[in-house]
């Protein structure tokens, strides 16, 4: 997708998804019935065991798009362009090393997700977001007063807190969880564990995720879908 057609309500984010040619990205856009790439839609799998359409259960991941996020979404610096953003993350891109990440399904909270499998995974992949995070961080236009005042509203930790303060999120750093979102906020427990199964049944099959790229998206003006604007490949070495 081009890009240059933003305007400065448009918000960027660095996020990690599977390679359009991987079983792992046609599984997870198929999930959520639309590919964040190619703007299409897709036809999403039914669990048996779900009373409700899934389509019904994976509105808030939808708009988002198939993805686990490294920079949560930021608007622009005064005097930062999108080509800035897409030199700047390329750059950062090729300084990284790719790995495999074994994940499993889980609840986190009231929503579905696929997560870490192992320590290392998790520690792996961390560290690959905190350095994304200090690279992009002077491209970032920093939070309103209002935007600052919702998100302390919140029930952070002191640490969580100061986090935010500092980087404008609360979840970086020691606070970091990876997780690939596969659903809304789900009430019914019988719901989340039907998703976690589907997903515990299918992971072998499709293997570990290879992190072996990032991917700038792009939410084009608030509340609009998310979309893939670029993937940026990390150095050619031999996957870890």
């Amino acid at each position: 997708m081009s890009g240059g057609q933003w305007n400065a309500e448009a918000r960027f984010a660095v996020y990690y998804a599977p390679s359009r040619e991987s079983a792992w990205w046609q599984a997870g856009s198929a999930w959520l019935a639309r590919d964040a790439e190619s703007g299409e839609r897709c036809e999403a799998p039914q669990p048996s065991e779900l009373k409700r359409p899934l389509v019904e259960l994976t509105e808030a991941p939808r708009r988002y798009g198939w993805h686990g996020t490294l920079v949560a979404p930021f608007r622009l610096a005064d005097g930062v362009t999108q080509a800035h953003v897409l030199q700047t993350t390329r750059e950062w891109a090729q300084t990284q090393s790719a790995f495999a990440l074994p994940v499993e399904a889980a609840t986190l909270g009231d929503f579905v997700a696929l997560r870490p499998a192992d320590p290392e995974g998790e520690s792996s992949i961390r560290r690959v977001a905190a350095s994304a995070l200090q690279t992009l961080d002077a491209l970032r236009a920093r939070q309103s007063a209002a935007e600052l005042a919702r998100r302390l509203a919140a029930p952070l930790s002191e640490r969580q807190r100061a986090l935010l303060m500092e980087w404008d999120y609360p979840y970086v750093f020691d606070e970091f969880r990876f997780h690939m979102t596969l659903s809304s906020s789900l009430a019914d427990t019988q719901e989340r564990a039907a998703l976690v199964a589907w997903w515990q049944a299918r992971t072998p099959a499709l293997g570990p995720l290879l992190v072996d790229h990032a991917a700038l998206f792009v939410e084009p003006a608030p509340g609009e879908p998310f979309v893939l604007w670029q993937r940026m490949p990390f150095r050619n070495d031999e996957v870890k």
